[in-house]
């Protein structure tokens, strides 16, 4: 499932390729994915304006667009969630593309390199005046468009959060501290495969008591967050991180050698070095 660097990674092919450019038309056919639109609905709301910016907090992204046909005030906010495996296109008039979102795994990078892909994997389309369009491509139809969405239920943002704050959130309470990290309504952003790297970058056990972490372990956790969602975002997904790759059965720790212990934590399958965490 993307998880905040996927999302970020969307956030920023939006900014770089589809800001300014003046909505001409929109598909939201999509009952599902545009729930709880009917079909029209959002492209009435659309039609006319241009994105003007984007934004994120933790997995949810939406952008604010301009007055009707150009003009002064603002419209509504297109809120945008890529579900478990949803990516955004932006293309040119030309036809070139630039994408972000989801990992797609596999021998195809991007969704424009896939030969089996299919029209009605693109959920919901912004067409431009100058012939672009911004695309939601979401093969498994998980992801979700919404006028205005509410975030109100949201922490606030796993990147953002200052160590004051993000040790009176994370460090209380006797939750195992992967299930307080996994809280959307304590931190936005942190998945299943950042949580288990986080973890591990900082040397503590995920079935760890919350409340019971000090002072300097909440620091070196929101130090390991912070490094692991940055090289995330660089190096292209939650799955570059150094211990994913040995999340498997019989998997090994990188840094020592011992095998991974692997349990439910959170209600997430969850993996860690029980030499090396405690």
């Amino acid at each position: 499932m993307p998880e905040l660097p996927e999302v970020e990674s969307a956030r920023a092919t939006i900014e770089r390729g589809a800001l300014g450019r003046r909505i001409a038309a929109v598909d939201d056919t999509d009952r599902y994915e545009c729930r709880p639109h009917a079909p029209g609905e959002i492209a009435r709301a659309l039609v006319g304006r241009r994105l003007v910016s984007v934004h994120r907090r933790g997995k949810s992204m939406w952008c604010e667009t301009s007055g009707a046909d150009g003009g002064e005030g603002a419209g509504p906010a297109l809120g945008i969630h890529l579900g478990m495996s949803g990516r955004i296109v932006v293309t040119d008039a030309d036809g070139s593309s630039i994408e972000g979102g989801d990992w797609l795994g596999g021998r195809y990078g991007r969704v424009a390199d896939q030969p089996d892909r299919k029209p009605e994997w693109d959920r919901f389309t912004l067409t431009f005046d100058d012939g672009g369009q911004l695309r939601l491509f979401d093969k498994r139809r998980l992801g979700r468009v919404r006028l205005d969405l509410d975030l109100s239920a949201l922490g606030p943002d796993a990147q953002q959060v200052d160590l004051a704050e993000f040790a009176a959130r994370v460090g209380r309470g006797t939750v195992a501290v992967k299930a307080r990290l996994l809280d959307q309504s304590v931190l936005a952003g942190v998945g299943n495969l950042l949580a288990d790297e986080t973890l591990w970058q900082a040397r503590i056990s995920p079935r760890r008591p919350a409340g019971e972490l000090g002072a300097e372990e909440l620091a070196a956790l929101h130090r390991a967050l912070l490094a692991a969602t940055e090289a995330a975002i660089a190096r292209g997904g939650v799955h570059t991180g150094e211990v994913i790759e040995h999340r498997t059965p019989g998997g090994h720790c990188p840094r020592c050698g011992a095998e991974l212990a692997r349990a439910t934590v959170g209600g997430r399958t969850t993996f860690w070095c029980p030499a090396e965490q405690r």
